[in-house]
């Protein structure tokens, strides 16, 4: 999974049949769902580039590429945002925090909802097809050089999704100190949507971080946001699926 960079799904796709461009794909899922496919999944593809993975080195040879349009890392210029080739993007469009694998707490394009949901039913697809063995990000294959598809898309939760949770069901966490605040971002910085939680307050992992996860609070309460990785740990399988059972269901409300 990658995140394109450019300007557009088709300025992309024509880009990727570019000779000059060094570097190709197999589909590019544009912002309205629709999919753009350049190369059969049996022909190798020049989009992972120097990688590797559980052991395989060279993951051209080895997996299908899904770039999804979408502008990753942003700059934010005074209360606006612009992608980095000066596009401006509004704020509801923008994820504000951190990679996975480090650096500061920055913008991000958002993918839109249609995108994600087309994401999950062609890695479905794909897996269920040619028996693929795991989704990952071009960041995970060449951590360091490559920050995409983001913190912006739920990758986590697709790969969550692949692998078959007992009972769909994403992972549960504890709260293990004794106050743990809530935030809007992944960082301190960010204000607290609701009390502090108390020791023992069980979660559900909706994205996971680096350093924060986004959560939401089991019960009977629709709070959700961000908290800090240190002062959680993951309850057991069996603790999980109960919960999963008692929770009630609830309309999310989008923190901050």
């Amino acid at each position: 999974m990658h995140f394109t960079g450019g300007a557009s799904a088709q300025s992309s796709a024509d880009w990727l049949c570019n000779p000059a461009a060094k570097a190709s794909a197999h589909l590019v899922l544009a912002r309205d769902g629709s999919i753009i496919q350049l190369a059969p999944f049996n022909v190798v593809t020049w989009h992972a580039g120097v990688s590797q993975w559980n052991g395989v080195i060279g993951l051209n040879q080895h997996s299908i590429g899904i770039e999804m349009d979408n502008a990753g890392g942003l700059r934010q210029v005074g209360d606006s945002f612009q992608t980095s080739f000066g596009k401006p993007v509004p704020k509801d469009q923008v994820v504000i925090a951190a990679h996975k694998y480090g650096g500061p707490v920055m913008p991000w394009q958002a993918y839109t909802a249609v995108q994600i949901e087309r994401a999950f039913e062609l890695a479905e697809l794909l897996v269920a097809r040619y028996g693929l063995e795991d989704i990952l990000g071009h960041e995970d294959i060449a951590r360091g050089r490559k920050t995409d598809p983001g913190p912006a898309f739920p990758l986590e939760a697709l790969r969550g999704r692949m692998h078959g949770r007992a009972d769909d069901s994403a992972p549960h966490y504890r709260v293990t100190a004794s106050s743990l605040n809530i935030r809007a971002g992944a960082g301190a910085e960010f204000p607290a949507v609701a009390p502090a939680l108390k020791k023992g307050t069980e979660l559900v992992l909706l994205e996971a971080g680096d350093r924060w996860n986004r959560v939401e609070v089991v019960g009977n309460t629709d709070i959700e946001g961000w908290v800090n990785n240190q002062f959680i740990e993951p309850l057991n399988a069996g603790a999980a699926r109960a919960i999963a059972v008692k929770k009630p269901a609830a309309k999310r409300k989008k923190a901050g």
